[in-house]
């Protein structure tokens, strides 16, 4: 039985607690970008990638739009189903593990938000299969948006101090970062207190991309259209220039 990786423990049983995290808040920004993004066009069929408890999933669904979402985390997923009952929605969520995607061409745009797999994998080449399974499942033409941590950060700036400068009380915590600079990883340990108010400590990592690296990974997968931006909490914008002192960058791919 192989161990399992620390953000598949991170996310069992916190589902209540991790829709209280501070990064979450900003989830009706976002979807107002991304329909932006989609021209108000609720004829598109849309794929949330590491959906968590379905948050972008279910606010999108409320205005119209066909989501599939999808994660590896059980207890995420049975959060976001409880919170579409209530809301009286009917929203497909699947536990797929994104490196391993069952579907080809069913979707015109594909999100992936707030970290909910990309750079959390433990190589580089699990994170590329995540892109390409992802690309797999879109339709062609189709659109790709995305968040990821951005590598210029932690060049010019403490990650530890950021995280601590903007998590409220009861938040998770992270300690003892260091970042590596031949990997562009981030090595942390993060406490947090799950659902049933049990305590973990975790050593986590987790990989900082340069725009230029997603450039080239996006056009080897075949997008011809490749826009990068600074990504703001609950207020993404293409007016918004990636500088270093963004700690997300925003991704807008279409092939």
């Amino acid at each position: 039985m192989k161990n399992k990786q620390w953000y598949e423990t991170l996310f069992e049983n916190y589902g209540q607690k991790y829709d209280n995290e501070s990064f979450t808040k900003g989830t009706i920004g976002e979807c107002d970008f991304i329909e932006q993004e989609l021209g108000f066009d609720k004829s598109l069929k849309l794929l949330d990638v590491g959906c968590g408890t379905g948050r972008h999933s279910i606010e999108l669904s409320k205005r119209g739009y066909s989501v599939t979402g999808i994660d590896l985390s059980s207890s995420q997923l049975l959060r976001a189903k409880e919170k579409a009952k209530r809301e009286g929605l009917k929203i497909d969520f699947f536990r797929y593990d994104a490196r391993k995607l069952p579907f080809e061409n069913e979707f015109d745009v594909a999100i992936m938000l707030c970290e909910g797999g990309f750079p959390l994998m433990e190589t580089d080449e699990m994170n590329f299969e995540i892109l390409r399974n992802v690309t797999k499942s879109l339709k062609n033409p189709g659109k790709l948006i995305f968040t990821t941590l951005n590598g210029l950060f932690p060049i010019f700036h403490s990650v530890e101090e950021f995280c601590n400068a903007t998590i409220d009380d009861g938040n998770a915590t992270y300690k003892n970062n260091t970042f590596d600079l031949m990997t562009f990883r981030d090595h942390n340990i993060t406490e947090v207190e799950d659902d049933n108010g049990n305590k973990k400590k975790l050593e986590c990592n987790e990989r900082y991309y340069i725009p230029s690296e997603i450039t080239w990974l996006l056009k080897s997968l075949g997008y011809k259209n490749i826009e990068i931006f600074g990504a703001k909490l609950g207020a993404f914008s293409r007016n918004d220039r990636l500088t270093h002192e963004d700690f997300e960058m925003l991704v807008i791919a279409e092939t």
